[in-house]
């Protein structure tokens, strides 16, 4: 995991409901391995998005939206240039 994955898994942790934090920490790291391997698609964002929106404290859900929205647009562009899928 690189430094920007680890900042963006912290960042997520810290505004997840308490019994999720292992549940989010397991989908973060899986999605990290596929995007480290080439193999991050849109379809694992649509699918990872709702899950991850689900364990976060009701309170953070307009922040980290915000933030999972510039990632979605920063792979988008990714995958613009053919640099991933």
């Amino acid at each position: 995991m690189n430094h920007e994955q680890e900042q963006f898994l912290s960042f997520i942790l810290e505004r997840v409901k308490d019994d999720k934090v292992e549940e989010a920490k397991v989908l973060l790291v899986e999605n990290f391995k596929k995007l480290t391997e080439g193999n991050f698609t849109q379809d694992d964002i649509l699918q990872c998005v709702p899950q991850m929106l689900a364990l976060l404290k009701p309170e953070k859900l307009g922040e980290v939206q915000t933030v999972v929205m510039q990632f979605a647009e920063n792979f988008s562009a990714l995958l613009s240039d053919n640099k991933l899928g």
